[in-house]
C-alpha cells in the first residue's frame, strides 16, 4: 500500500519528476514527460503496478530524512541496531535522456540492503520485455525503453529485478535508470557520483540567485524549488502537479488530472517568480504562455499540455483501484473543453506585471491581447463554469466577471502607459459597466458579502482576491464583510473551504478537503483590512501543515491531519510564497498597481 501523501519527497531534473516514500520506494516516476503513460503507478494501485523501493532488510529499522541544503537531493538515513545506510536519491539535470541515481553509502557498522525494482508501463498494466546487459538490465515495452544499471549484482525474481547486498561503513553502491525511446540505441551510461556533484552544483547555484529576504526564507526557497522541479525546462511550461487522480477526499471522486498547464495559474505563477528573482523563468512561463495563446481568440482553452498541446482527452483507467481506493483514476482533463471567463484577466494581469517589472512587451504581444479582449467582449454577460471548472452547468459566477473586469482594466493601463492605439474609451466605458454588474448583483445585502454567483447566496473564497486584483480595497466595508463572512461560513479547524459543496450544485458529491492556496489568500486579506497580527498567525498555521520536506499538496483534511489532493500542488506553493512576500512587503508587484491609477 503507498504511504500517506505527506510521506512522499520529490526529485526532478526539471523535464520529469519523481515521489519517493519515506521507506526508500519510488512509487510514481512519469518519463520523460510529467504526463507520459511510460510510470509507475503503485501510488494509485499496488505494488502489482510497480516501485522501485531499496532499503534495509530486517523490519527492525526507522528512517530519517531531509534535502541537502540547498538542493534537490533527497537523503534518507535508515537506522539499525547493526548498522546504518543514507540513501542518496535525485535526477541529474537532463542533457539526452532522463535518469534516476540511487546511491547507497554506508554510515556505520554494516546492513543488508535489498533492491526491489518492479517496472511497470502504461499506468501500470504493462509488464515489459527484460533481458540482461553488462552490469544490469534493459526492459522494454512497446515504444518505452528502460536500462537499469548497478555497481552490485542483479537479477529477476518474480517478474522484478532484485539486487541483495551488504553495505559496510564506507561503502558506496549505485543504481542508475535511464529512460529511452526504444527504437534508438540504449542510452549511454553516466557517472554517478559526477552527476551527484553537478546536480548539487546546479540546485545550489540555482538557490543563490533568491532575493526573497524575509523571515520565511526556508519556506519561499523550498515552495520555488518545488516550482522549478514542476517547470518543463525546454518549453517554460509550469504542470500544476505531477501526479493524477490523488483524491481531494480520501474514497471519494474527486479526482483530477494536474499535470498540465493552466491559464488561470499565470499571473499567481509570474508574481511568485518574480517575488523570489526568477525573471528568467519568469520570462519563460510568459513565452509559453504566448505561444499556447496562438490560433483564434475563440478556441483559446483554460488549460494546455507542458508543450502546449490542446488535445486533453479525459478517461478512466480501470483497472487501477486508485490511491487509498479513490476512484476513479483519470487521466487527461475535460475541464480543457471549459469556458471559463476569469482567464482572460489572468492572462491580462500576467501581461500587465510583466510590463511592470521586466519591461517586457512589444506592440506584438499587445495585439494578440486585444483580439482576446474583442472575444471577451462578447461574452462577458454569458454564463461559465468558473473557477472551480463547476461540473453542474454553468452560472453567472462573480469571480469570472471580476476577473473580465481586470481583463479590461489591465487593458487600459497597459495601452496608457505603453502608449499603444488602442479603444482604450471603449474599454473604460466596458470596465465601469462590469463593476457596477458585480455590485449590483454580486453582492448580498443579507450577508452583507459578495456571493459565488449571481442569484446564490453560497459564498466562495476565490472572492479574497478582490484587494488583491485591485476590484475594491481591502478598506471598502463590502471587502471586509466578505472577508468576515467567509471566515464565518468557509472556515474549518481556521483553513478555508473553497465553497461548502454540501450545498453547491457542482455535479459532484459533496466532501473536501480544506484549500489550501485559498487560506494562503485569507493571509492577504486579513491583511488587506488591517488585521495583520491575524494574517501572519495564519500564515504561520499554514506553515506546520507542510510535511517534513516543506511540500503541500492542494488541500488538508482537518479530521485525518493529513493531506489530501494532488501533490506537490503549485497553486499552494505558489500562494505560499505570494503571501510571504505581501507580509514581508516584498517586491508584491500588485500592491504598486494602484499607483499607476492615482
Amino acid at each position: 500500500m503507498p504511504g500517506k501523501i505527506e510521506d512522499y519527497a520529490l526529485i526532478g531534473d526539471c523535464e520529469t519528476a519523481a515521489l519517493v516514500d519515506r521507506n526508500g520506494s519510488i512509487d510514481w516516476l512519469c518519463w520523460p514527460h510529467f504526463s507520459s503513460e511510460a510510470c509507475f503507478a503503485s501510488l494509485l494501485g499496488t505494488e502489482d503496478n510497480g516501485y522501485w523501493k531499496i532499503s534495509c532488510c530486517d523490519c527492525e529499522w526507522t528512517s530519517t530524512r531531509r534535502y541537502r541544503n540547498h538542493t534537490l537531493i533527497l537523503e534518507t538515513t535508515f537506522e539499525h541496531p547493526q548498522g546504518s545506510i543514507r540513501l542518496i536519491d535525485f535526477m541529474p539535470i537532463r542533457e539526452k535522456f532522463s535518469d534516476v541515481v540511487r546511491i547507497v553509502r554506508g554510515v556505520r557498522g554494516h546492513l543488508d540492503v535489498r533492491m526491489e525494482l518492479a517496472l511497470r508501463f502504461d499506468y501500470g498494466r504493462t509488464v515489459p520485455w527484460v533481458t540482461a546487459i553488462d552490469k544490469g538490465i534493459r526492459a522494454i515495452a512497446g515504444p518505452n525503453l528502460a536500462v537499469l544499471r548497478a555497481s552490485v549484482p542483479v537479477h529477476g525474481e518474480d517478474l522484478k529485478t532484485v539486487a541483495d547486498f551488504t553495505v559496510n561503513r564506507g561503502d558506496r553502491v549505485w543504481f542508475t535508470l535511464t529512460y529511452g525511446p526504444s527504437h534508438l540505441p540504449d542510452p549511454d551510461p553516466i557517472d554517478p557520483e559526477q552527476a551527484l556533484k553537478d546536480a548539487e552544483h546546479f540546485w545550489r547555484r540555482w538557490s543563490r540567485r533568491l532575493k526573497y529576504k524575509g523571515r520565511y526564507g526556508e519556506a519561499v526557497e523550498r515552495s520555488l524549488m518545488a516550482l522549478k522541479a514542476m517547470t518543463f525546462r525546454p518549453t517554460g511550461g509550469i504542470v500544476a502537479a505531477i501526479t493524477t487522480s490523488l483524491p481531494e477526499s480520501i474514497g471519494g471522486v474527486r479526482n483530477w488530472d494536474y499535470r498540465y498547464c493552466w491559464l488561470r495559474d499565470t499571473t499567481f505563477t509570474l508574481l511568485a517568480l518574480i517575488n523570489g528573482g526568477y525573471f528568467a523563468e519568469a520570462e519563460a512561463w510568459q513565452d509559453w504562455l504566448l505561444r499556447a495563446l496562438a490560433g483564434s481568440p475563440e478556441q483559446v482553452q483554460i488549460m494546455y499540455g507542458i508543450e502546449g498541446q490542446r488535445q486533453l482527452i479525459e478517461w478512466e483507467v480501470g483497472w487501477l483501484p486508485g490511491y487509498e481506493n479513490s476512484r476513479p483514476v483519470r487521466i487527461g482533463n475535460a475541464a480543457a473543453g471549459q469556458v471559463q471567463i476569469d482567464i482572460y484577466g489572468e492572462v491580462l494581469d500576467c501581461f500587465f506585471h510583466a510590463q511592470h517589472s521586466m519591461a517586457r512587451h512589444s506592440e506584438r504581444d499587445f495585439r494578440v491581447l486585444a483580439l482576446l479582449l474583442d472575444h471577451l467582449e462578447t461574452i462577458w454577460r454569458d454564463p461559465d463554469e468558473g473557477i472551480w471548472e463547476n461540473r453542474g452547468g454553468p452560472r453567472h459566477f462573480t469571480y469570472s466577471k471580476m476577473m473580465a473586469w481586470v481583463a479590461f482594466d489591465r487593458a487600459v493601463l497597459l495601452a496608457r502607459q505603453l502608449n499603444y492605439n488602442g479603444p482604450v474609451e471603449k474599454w473604460e466605458a466596458l470596465r465601469d459597466m462590469i463593476h457596477a454588474d458585480i455590485c449590483a448583483k454580486g453582492f448580498s445585502a443579507t450577508k452583507h458579502s459578495f456571493v459565488q454567483a449571481y442569484g446564490y447566496e453560497e459564498l466562495d473564497a476565490s472572492l479574497l482576491l478582490m484587494p488583491q486584483v485591485g476590484f475594491l480595497p481591502g478598506t471598502d466595508p463590502r471587502v471586509k464583510g466578505t472577508v468576515e463572512a467567509i471566515e464565518s461560513e468557509l472556515m474549518r479547524d481556521g483553513l478555508v473551504l473553497r465553497y461548502d459543496t454540501s450545498k453547491a450544485q457542482d455535479g459532484l458529491p459533496p466532501g473536501e478537503g480544506v484549500f489550501l492556496a485559498c487560506s494562503f489568500w485569507m493571509v492577504s486579506s486579513l491583511k488587506a483590512i488591517g488585521r495583520l497580527d491575524d494574517a501572519r498567525a495564519l500564515f504561520e498555521r499554514l506553515l506546520t501543515l507542510r510535511n517534513d520536506l516543506g511540500l503541500l499538496s492542494e488541500e488538508y483534511d482537518v479530521r485525518q491531519k493529513r493531506l489530501v489532493g494532488n501533490f506537490p500542488q503549485a497553486f499552494s506553493h505558489i500562494a505560499l510564497v505570494n503571501a510571504a512576500c505581501d507580509l514581508e512587503d516584498g517586491v508584491r508587484a500588485r500592491s504598486q498597481r494602484h499607483n499607476h491609477r492615482k
